[in-house]
């Protein structure tokens, strides 16, 4: 995130940093938190369980063969030590052996991924000064992956994007510019020309902050809204995609308190909550969604269970069943797990895991959930998980797979 305390690898001058570190501590002012948002008793950090490093589990002896399963791996290809493309590798489901497939070459800097609903497009940003998005057929001509081309986002660094549940748009956002992008995806899964493209020129920029930075836009559960997540202007908006032009109307605003530079928002499974990771503060709250209006709001602030100053929060994941949430945090090279409670209205902290490697950036959950993955940026590695589903409790699956300045790891 733009002004970071630690020096960026192979950082271009005037290029923000927010590849490598989280944005500065501000300092956090008290708000006042909105009546309709149900949150947990404040848990103190300092009493928050740690879980001893997770003992690697032996890989399971199938009675059967398992199919392995695509992972899709983004990375940085401008910086000193990193990828050359978006990494290929596939998992085996029980044991979560990573194994190495190759690289789609010909992308660059694709720091995020996404899929289509339909499984066979690839999506990656091209997060550079004049950013863009890649589309990549993962059954091309020859039957191997094949780059289907790019489009300029109309903004610069673009970190985030996702594609709508219809299939038919998709969406992106600049963290340098502090704008969000719609393009058309055709029935190729091609992407067409920009049909939209909003800069969050209000409210004034936070504590520390020069300028909004979008970092996330996704579609609700019930796919209704589009919402925006900005993280220098400690805004979540929340827009109308109208399905047959591809343009946004907004709806709504939430407020977090000022200087907790929201990063990431995930929904939990029921649709009406939603938990948003502060990466400035080092919080985290509970959201209340009205899927009729499109309003977020915002709760009180929680722990990350990681102590005093910031460990730059990255983003949550929410199990299937919702029972347990999962917290990437970077300076803290861990992970913290949470028990969703009240049919998602609460998180209780439970603890604290290490993730076997450094500065874990992004998280995701294997299909059905019972493995973890994280894409440790700064030592290169994937992290994968078993996640017991009874407990919620997370155990090392063998030793991390290596992978350049891995950024985003996609089970698919």
């Amino acid at each position: 995130m733009s002004g970071g305390t630690e020096p960026a690898r192979g950082e271009r001058p005037g290029w923000s940093r927010r590849r490598f570190v989280g944005a500065a501590a501000g300092t956090a002012a008290t708000a006042s938190v909105p009546a309709r948002a149900m949150t947990a008793a404040p848990v103190d950090p300092a009493a928050a369980p740690q879980a001893p490093a997770p003992t690697p589990t032996p890989e399971p002896a199938p009675s059967t063969p398992t199919v392995p399963r695509p992972l899709l791996l983004g990375t940085y290809t401008s910086v000193e030590g990193g990828g050359t493309g978006v990494g290929l590798a596939t998992y085996d489901p029980v044991s979560g052996r990573v194994t190495g497939a190759g690289t789609v070459t010909g992308v660059a800097d694709p720091s995020y991924l996404a899929a289509h609903p339909d499984g066979r497009t690839l999506y990656a940003v091209n997060e550079r000064q004049d950013g863009g998005v890649t589309a990549i057929r993962r059954d091309g001509e020859g039957g191997g992956p094949q780059v289907l081309g790019t489009r300029g986002t109309g903004g610069a660094g673009p970190c985030h994007l996702s594609v709508h549940p219809s299939g038919r748009w998709l969406l992106s956002a600049n963290y340098g510019s502090g704008s969000v992008a719609v393009h058309p995806v055709d029935a190729s899964g091609a992407i067409g020309e920009r049909t939209d493209l909003v800069t969050h020129s209000s409210p004034t920029p936070g504590p520390g902050q020069q300028g909004p930075h979008a970092h996330q836009f996704v579609t609700s559960p019930d796919g209704g809204h589009v919402l925006a997540v900005d993280l220098g202007t400690d805004t979540v908006y929340t827009y109308r995609l109208d399905l047959g032009r591809g343009t946004l109307t907004e709806v709504s605003r939430a407020r977090t308190r000022p200087g907790a530079g929201p990063r990431h928002l995930t929904f939990h499974p029921g649709g009406r909550y939603a938990y948003l990771a502060n990466e400035v503060d080092n919080t985290v709250a509970v959201c209340v969604y009205s899927p009729a209006t499109g309003r977020l709001d915002i709760g009180e602030a929680q722990p990350t269970g990681t102590g005093a100053g910031t460990s730059y929060p990255a983003q949550f994941v929410v199990t299937p069943d919702g029972r347990y949430a999962y917290l990437a945090n970077r300076g803290h090279n861990s992970l913290t797990r949470y028990a969703v409670e009240a049919g998602g209205a609460r998180l209780r902290l439970l603890d604290t895991v290490p993730v076997g490697g450094d500065f874990p950036r992004h998280i995701a959950l294997a299909p059905g959930g019972n493995l973890l993955f994280a894409a440790n940026q700064r030592s290169g590695t994937v992290s994968v998980f078993h996640v017991d589903r009874a407990s919620g409790e997370l155990r090392l699956a063998g030793e991390p797979f290596a992978s350049p300045v891995v950024v985003c790891a996609l089970p698919l």
